[in-house]
């Protein structure tokens, strides 16, 4: 965890960031402070505006704006966490009282919305009409990230969805975006939801996903390369046997398990709330009488109990940090929640070299298929 103290217009923050043990990687960039100095203005100008935060990363907006008392809302599972160790570093900061996520979203109107802009466009343009409906008439968005990981659509999305005021001078290589409510909505916009087809010996599944899901519009090719190696893993399942489909995504590895045996009890997980929501959406539609729970978390926490196997593919990035930090940190969870004999299946990038650190946690580690680019494990504890 690295740690630095963070100085702008409204005070200082010590943030600390989880994960990679970088010393160069800091809690906020650029886009951050530049969001927090346009941000402290406007709600100046607005007298005493009802903020919201959308996707904070590591809580510097949401602590950096305490004084407004903002209502937070983010994808990922890491902010709740992040936000409430890095304000036990500012005890005179009063962090916000919950994080919201889309299972659960906050209601508008508010005067004032600080976005961080994502990466994945179809993402910002749900999140740009999802605001369009929790703002307020008069109400000011600003919109905010580095130049380099702003989608290649974002100006079209922007024009498509709110009316922008006025696009600031970039700095550090940050770039905000001043806009006002626009008229598109999410009732007519036809990619909140976009999916493929798999098919098996059993039948046609329908996978669908939200904006912010990995491989949403077709399947990964590593994913493929696991799926029959999922039905083989499941087929000798016996009644009563519990699963976890562990950064489930879409919820397609589970899926294919639950198609192949249809009483085996499976929790899906993932740090990503539109990953749960198209889970559930997923399985309730093509088996509706399955014996599944869904988690919104980042890894494995004790409350989920042991499993008999966990299914896995691994992100490798997070935050446009690229990795094997996330992976890691799965591995060593999983072997700490697997049931005596259980096995954690996985497939990982074959230049990651999952096979080395996968011996650091398991006594047995055994190859079950290769790409050129992906790799299959099985992996468990005698």
């Amino acid at each position: 965890m690295t740690t630095a103290q963070l100085d702008f217009s409204g005070g200082s923050l010590i943030l600390a960031r989880p994960g990679t043990g970088d010393p160069t990687l800091r809690a906020w960039d650029a886009a951050d402070e530049l969001l927090l100095e346009e941000a402290i203005c406007a709600a100046a100008a607005l007298g005493e505006p009802r903020v919201l935060v959308v996707d904070d990363q590591f809580g510097a907006l949401s602590l950096g704006l305490a004084a407004l008392s903002p209502t937070v809302v983010a994808d990922s599972a890491v902010l709740p966490a992040a936000l409430a160790h890095n304000a036990s570093l500012n005890p005179e900061v009063t962090p916000p009282e919950s994080v919201f996520s889309w299972i659960n979203a906050p209601e508008g109107p508010f005067d004032l919305v600080v976005l961080r802009i994502p990466r994945q466009a179809d993402y910002l343009a749900w999140l740009l009409r999802w605001l369009n409906r929790v703002m307020a008439d008069s109400g000011v968005l600003l919109a905010g990230g580095m130049i380099k990981h702003l989608p290649a659509r974002s100006v079209d999305v922007f024009a498509e969805a709110v009316r922008t005021e006025q696009v600031l001078p970039a700095r550090k290589k940050a770039r905000v975006i001043r806009c006002n409510r626009g008229a598109a909505t999410l009732a007519d916009w036809s990619a909140t939801w976009k999916g493929y087809r798999l098919g098996d010996r059993k039948g046609d599944v329908g996978i669908e996903a939200l904006p912010a899901v990995f491989a949403r519009e077709k399947l990964d090719i590593g994913t493929r390369l696991m799926l029959p190696h999922v039905v083989n893993e499941v087929s000798t399942a016996r009644a009563g046997d519990s699963a976890l489909d562990l950064a489930c995504g879409n919820g397609v590895l589970g899926l294919a398990a639950l198609s192949e045996r249809r009483g085996l009890q499976l929790v899906f997980s993932d740090v990503s709330s539109q990953a749960v929501l198209s889970a559930r959406r997923n399985v309730e539609k093509a088996f509706p009488d399955a014996k599944a729970a869904f988690s919104h978390r980042d890894g494995v926490e004790s409350d989920l109990g042991a499993f008999d196997l966990i299914l896995l593919n691994p992100p490798f990035h997070e935050g446009g940090v690229v990795g094997d930090h996330i992976a890691l940190r799965l591995f060593e969870q999983a072997s700490q929640h697997l049931r005596p004999g259980g096995r954690l299946l996985l497939v990982g990038n074959r230049h990651l070299g999952y096979h080395r650190s996968l011996r650091r946690y398991f006594s047995s580690v055994q190859q079950l298929d290769a790409s050129p680019k992906f790799v299959v494990f099985r992996a468990g504890n005698r």
